[in-house]
């Protein structure tokens, strides 16, 4: 474009030129060996300008018949190094689509047609074609090569880096990832790789310091780079909370202010408040967070800030936290659990329903279990709790690649990643299946509540009006006439859960066949007219009584 430009301006001052001479006509006289030759101006400046055009043409035609053989040989060698360009880009993409015939073709095609100093992508089309192939140890000593040369240092590393991840070989790896690092802090792969192992071995200021540099260089996205610092300063704030308290809360309110919603830096920065005595600053964190999202681990740590609470004063706290966040299975299980402290069984229980019909999960029904159990202490109505959590989804967990834990960790201990814990369900393997953590089956569930297990009153026998016979020992006589039994049953109240006793009458009951009781011997030896023992033998079943002293 610029050459372009040149050329107009050129004809412009020409034409320029030549004009101005039209306006200005003249003479010109010209006495060359006793020849006098007359002309006007404009003829002249036109055989002039034509003279000098025409000896440039002269010289670039000698210059060109001079200069040809050499152009000749460049044609062709130009055309050498378009046909082993066009092998090698048919040679990379066949080695990624895996056509390992074809990539092998095109590799011997492009060595014979370019050469390795000139062209460094011929060492990684044959490290690719090696590798389709399965020959590992040749595809090594190609990254090798690489490595070595300044050009393609960089991809030289990751290759090796990446056949030694394949291998197992985490320690070399960690080495290339390092030293591409070191090298070329630019490249993502090499900052990320060598931040996770950094995090692995625990090296957290290492890792801060990595990650501080790749901010710097823009490497990586601004908030995912404040995230994964976020992170870093909560691990390390983990590790200095019982040596160093004052460290850790820095740490970790550098951390909220990084990443607000970061629970487990909240929960590091109230622990070491905690531990200062500084309880309003670490409630009003909690509570921060609480309103954001509410977390079981946030409650626990809430209602248990003080040691010295009684019961009572652990269930207002966890009905303030109900209050900052209504209609919440969390806040509500939460209640209940504090309840069932302070032995406030009834709103224990009304708080564990109303949990269990927003997020009926396997917890809450065992905390419903919990409650039955020091409220009515019925075998059956706790089963059926028990029941309900088998059928029910598990509460969710800090979980990362299909593991859980029982507490948050910065890096996953299968893949190494940082960050990857997440408060969610787990996933896993079930005996039995499970029931949708709906609203229906929750309520079907209470509904289905069994009532309070029966209980029998056995009524007075009848006197009798006249004296029988006495009666071996050893023989019990039941009489014939059935005895009256009155049952009382547990019917549950219409739309609750609590029951009502409730008697009812079933007539009379059969009377059971004669059996032979076997003789008892004296206690400890004593005598049968001892007057520590009383033989009632010889009375109804129903009347006698033992005296121990």
């Amino acid at each position: 474009m610029i050459r372009i430009l040149f050329y107009v301006l050129i004809v412009l001052a020409l034409g320029a030129g030549f004009a101005w001479l039209a306006d200005r006509p003249g003479e010109l006289s010209l006495i060359w060996q006793g020849s006098r030759v007359e002309m006007s101006l404009m003829v002249a400046a036109t055989l002039l300008a034509s003279l000098i055009a025409a000896v440039l043409i002269v010289v670039w035609l000698i210059r060109v018949v001079w200069l040809s053989p050499h152009s000749i040989s460049r044609y062709f060698r130009a055309r050498k190094r378009d046909r082993g360009y066009q092998a090698l880009s048919t040679g990379l993409i066949a080695a990624g689509a895996g056509d390992s015939a074809l990539a092998r073709k095109m590799t011997a095609r492009t060595r014979g047609l370019l050469s390795s100093d000139q062209e460094p992508l011929i060492h990684l089309l044959e490290a690719q074609t090696a590798l389709i192939e399965g020959k590992y140890d040749d595809a090594r000593k190609k990254f090798e090569l690489m490595a070595d040369d300044p050009e393609t240092r960089e991809l030289g590393l990751r290759g090796l880096y990446l056949e030694a991840k394949r291998l197992g070989a985490n320690e070399a790896a960690r080495q290339f990832a390092e030293r591409a690092a070191d090298k070329a802090p630019h490249l993502p792969w090499a900052m990320l790789a060598a931040l996770e192992y950094r995090s692995q071995a625990g090296q957290w200021d290492e890792a801060i310091r990595l990650l501080d540099q790749s901010r710097a260089s823009h490497v990586i996205d601004r908030k995912d780079a404040d995230r994964k610092k976020a992170v870093l300063l909560t691990a390390r704030a983990t590790e200095k909370l019982e040596a160093d308290p004052k460290g850790a809360r820095d740490d970790a309110l550098a951390a909220l202010k990084l990443a607000d919603d970061l629970v487990p830096a909240g929960l590091i920065a109230a622990k070491a408040l905690f531990r200062e005595d500084n309880l309003r600053k670490a409630a009003s964190i909690l509570e921060k967070l609480w309103k954001q999202e509410p977390h079981p681990e946030i409650a626990r740590l809430y209602v248990r800030a003080r040691s010295g609470d009684s019961a009572l004063d652990r269930l207002k706290r966890a009905s303030k936290l109900e209050a900052l966040r209504p209609n919440n299975a969390v806040a509500l299980a939460a209640v209940a659990e504090s309840a069932l402290e302070a032995r406030e069984l009834p709103l224990a229980r009304s708080k564990a329903e109303a949990a269990a019909r927003i997020q009926p999960t396997e917890g809450i029904f065992l905390l419903l279990a919990d409650i039955e159990e020091a409220d009515t202490g019925d075998d059956g109505r706790i089963r059926h709790w028990m029941n309900q959590a088998l059928k029910s989804p598990r509460d969710p967990a800090w979980t990362a690649d299909g593991v859980t834990s029982p507490e948050w960790l910065p890096v996953s201990p299968v893949s190494g990643r940082l960050d990857a814990f997440e408060w969610k369900q787990p996933v896993g393997q079930i005996a039995g299946p499970v029931e949708e953590g709906t609203l229906e089956a929750a309520d079907a569930a209470i509904r289905s509540l069994p009532p309070v297990a029966v209980t029998h009153q056995r009524a007075e026998p009848e006197p009798q009006q006249a004296e029988t016979p006495a009666k071996p020992k050893h023989v019990i006589e039941i009489p014939e006439k059935a005895e009256e039994v009155v049952e009382t049953t547990a019917v549950p109240a219409p739309g609750e859960s609590a029951v009502v006793p409730e008697p009812v009458k079933v007539g009379k009951k059969p009377a059971p066949a004669k059996t032979e009781e076997p003789v008892v011997e004296p206690f400890f030896g004593r005598p049968p007219d001892d007057p520590g023992v009383r033989d009632d033998s010889d009375k109804p079943l129903a009347k006698a009584s033992f005296r121990l002293f």
